[in-house]
This record gives C-alpha cells, structure tokens and sequence, in this order.
C-alpha cells in the first residue's frame, strides 16, 4: 500500500517544523499507549462508533487502554494531528498490537471473521 503523503522537499523550509510540530504531544502520547497495550481505542465524546467499539471489546473481555480526546463541540485541531498521523478519517481508532485495524465496523469485521482473535493472542 502507497499513501500520498507531500514529501517533505515540497513543504517550504518556514513552515516545516510548525508541519511537523503540529500536536506532537497528542501524537506522543498516542504512540506511547499504543507501543505500551495490546489494544488501544482512540475516540471522541458524542461519538457513538468509540462506544460501539468498547461494547464489541466488552464483551469479549478483552482489555484495552481508551483514550478520548474531545467532541463534536471541539478538540477538532488535536484530533486533526492524529488524522495526519494515521491517515485514518474518522473516529475511533483502533490498534491491535501496534497495528491501526480500523473503526468499529473493521473490528466487528475482524471478530466475525475469527481475525481478531488471532491478532490478540
């Protein structure tokens, strides 16, 4: 899989760190529970897909680390910056094992499909 991401030598030299500084720390703290838990659900309040993933994980038992970072009503900036991150769309994001498998619907995918399973085990 290729995704188009501007490569840096088409980013002006004066704005190249304020592109690449853009919410670091929500980034960093992304990465660290992703890189410290098996499954991690990054959501948002008034979201009803976060809730629908942490139901589905629930009740399977599974333990997950879930991080919420604003609402419809704001935090749209921060949660931009994840957005570039993953070049994942919407909310929630959900990783397995350091690996970004979706929203809720990929993940009820992947448990109907016996997948998730595997990927926890």
């Amino acid at each position: 899989m290729s995704r188009n991401i501007l490569d840096e030598a088409h980013i002006h030299p004066a704005v190249r760190e304020q592109v690449g500084s853009y919410h670091r720390e929500l980034v960093a703290e992304v990465q660290a529970a992703v890189a410290a838990n098996t499954v991690v659900v990054v959501g948002m309040g008034l979201n009803p897909f976060p809730r629908k993933a942490r139901k589905i994980l629930d009740g399977l038992g599974t333990p997950y680390q879930y991080l919420s970072y604003g609402s419809y009503l704001g935090g749209w900036r921060p949660r931009t910056a994840l957005k570039m991150w993953t070049g994942w769309p919407t909310f929630p994001m959900i990783f397995v094992k350091g690996t970004l498998i979706g929203g809720a619907n990929d993940l009820q995918k992947l448990v109907e499909q016996g997948e998730f399973a595997r990927m926890v085990a």
